[in-house]
């Protein structure tokens, strides 16, 4: 059976914002991606609708979430309830 060589296969949208909302919060989030629906009530719900519908903001969502190298690591820090990967 072969593998996908995309990082990202297999990991929901929601799943990648809910894991950059938890280490980042959504302020933290916005001032990294500067969109309306993480600055002004942001809610995981609202955000997924735009970005369903705008590409550009959910590559720009997928790059930040790739540049932390979430995808890739092993010690899965958001499953075991810690805030930070680095703490």
């Amino acid at each position: 059976m072969a593998h996908s060589k995309d990082p990202l296969h297999g990991i929901t949208l929601k799943t990648i914002l809910e894991r950059l909302v938890q280490y980042f919060g959504w302020k933290k989030l916005g001032s990294h991606i500067n969109i309306d629906c993480f600055n002004f009530d942001p809610s995981i719900k609202s955000s997924l609708k735009f970005l369903r519908r705008t590409d550009w903001a959910r590559k720009k969502v997928e790059d930040l979430y790739l540049d932390l190298d979430y995808a890739k690591k092993d010690d899965l820090w958001w499953e075991n309830g810690k805030n930070n990967p680095e703490s």
